[in-house]
């Protein structure tokens, strides 16, 4: 038996396992690592966070990435390079990680890597099929660390006819579900999701969609009106400008909000040269403030109309998590725009805002290890429910 088959054998049968959860959102911030130990799979999961951090890239290494970001046309070179250095720096940063904690790479049984989104490209008319695509290779990841490393998780998720997102349904419903409650998880990172989990725990009765922009037209407005920032720190921006209105209007009507749900997105769609074009073909006139205004209220809108267009149930709880979070303005509109429901920190439950989305992907790689009832027909609310994350072996 080859040595790597004999150790996910291995890995299976322990009563506990220790899986490094990576995160690298839209946002293009840095990477989340998010140190969990599992015990059990589906809604018999236990597990524990022991350690999370999150560690900046550098400018350079920021800007090589928007390079081809979510781009129509690029240097086809460059990403191939791009998905090895970026494999190479997760695995980096993953050490430096581990030998700041003190624990030795062999203590960890598994690493589930999301890799670094690039493009994203759902195609609900059917002309085409919904592609996504994910780089940071998985195999230099398990080589440079010697941990067995799953990832690229959409695209399974992609061939089983979903669109590769939201892929947070799953851990939300197998960690945080609890009876006799709704509750909404919403996260807001470069794209708004969330997750409806119904108080009977009926799995065919959960609910999960984008919304719409998160952060990521705010975010690129502040990097395109003030070099040197990446995000509107405490809202500091958005709460000098001014509300336009004829800018949220048109943006609403814009036609993501009209398709039925559930749905995907990303910055493919909600990128600030779009939003520029609206202005620049009414002669609306803005400063950067009220442009950086105006958008929080975009995403504060989309959010709230995907929730009470989508979810049947008005007795719910939401538990927020995500960059976006930490927009006070932005949590402002929304507890202000559903006066009717709490809308809460997902910290309440137990679980850092920032760290959630490691730990779930963490989690995908515990069920791909552990799920004894995965199959191609089964679903969970409208998504298939299949195995995700491709292997590699460090050796």
């Amino acid at each position: 038996m080859n040595p790597g088959i004999n150790a996910l054998y291995q890995i299976a049968n322990k009563p506990k396992r220790m899986i490094l959860g990576l995160m690298s959102g839209t946002s293009l911030d840095g990477l989340d690592i998010a140190l969990c130990e599992f015990e059990g799979s589906g809604l018999s999961t236990k597990f524990q966070l022991k350690h999370f951090v999150s560690l900046p890239y550098s400018s350079e290494f920021k800007e090589s990435i928007q390079a081809v970001f979510a781009k129509e046309h690029i240097h086809f070179p460059s990403l191939s390079t791009l998905n090895v250095e970026i494999g190479i720096k997760h695995a980096e940063l993953i050490l430096s990680a581990l030998q700041a904690w003190g624990i030795k790479p062999e203590e960890i049984d598994l690493i589930a890597s999301h890799g670094q989104t690039v493009m994203h490209r759902p195609m609900r008319k059917g002309s085409q099929p919904n592609s996504t695509l994910q780089i940071g290779d998985g195999d230099h990841i398990a080589l440079k660390t010697g941990i067995i490393t799953l990832s690229d998780f959409r695209q399974k998720h992609v061939a089983a006819g979903g669109e590769g997102a939201p892929l947070a349904m799953y851990g939300d419903y197998f960690l945080f579900s609890k009876k006799g409650e709704n509750r909404i998880f919403l996260n807001i990172g470069g794209i708004g999701n969330f997750t409806f989990l119904p108080a009977n725990q009926d799995p065919n009765s959960i609910l999960v969609t984008d919304t719409g922009p998160g952060n990521t037209l705010i975010d690129a407005c502040v990097r395109n009106y003030f070099p040197g920032f990446f995000y509107d720190k405490d809202a500091r921006l958005g709460r000098q400008g001014l509300l336009h209105a004829g800018l949220l209007e048109a943006l609403m009507n814009l036609d993501f909000f009209k398709e039925d749900f559930p749905k995907s997105t990303g910055p493919e769609y909600f990128h600030l040269e779009k939003v520029e074009a609206l202005i620049q073909a009414n002669q609306w006139t803005l400063t950067p403030t009220d442009l950086i205004r105006t958008l929080t209220e975009f995403t504060a809108e989309s959010i709230v109309l995907a929730i009470k267009k989508y979810v049947p149930e008005t007795s719910a709880s939401i538990y927020v998590s995500g960059g976006g979070s930490q927009n006070p303005l932005l949590m402002q509109r929304i507890s202000a725009l559903l006066p009717d429901i709490p809308v809460r920190n997902s910290s309440e439950i137990g679980i850092p805002m920032d760290a959630k989305e490691a730990v779930l992907f963490a989690l995908l790689a515990n069920e791909t290890m552990m799920d004894a009832g995965a199959s191609k027909v089964r679903r969970l609310g409208d998504s298939p429910w299949v195995t995700m994350g491709k292997i590699s072996f460090p050796y």
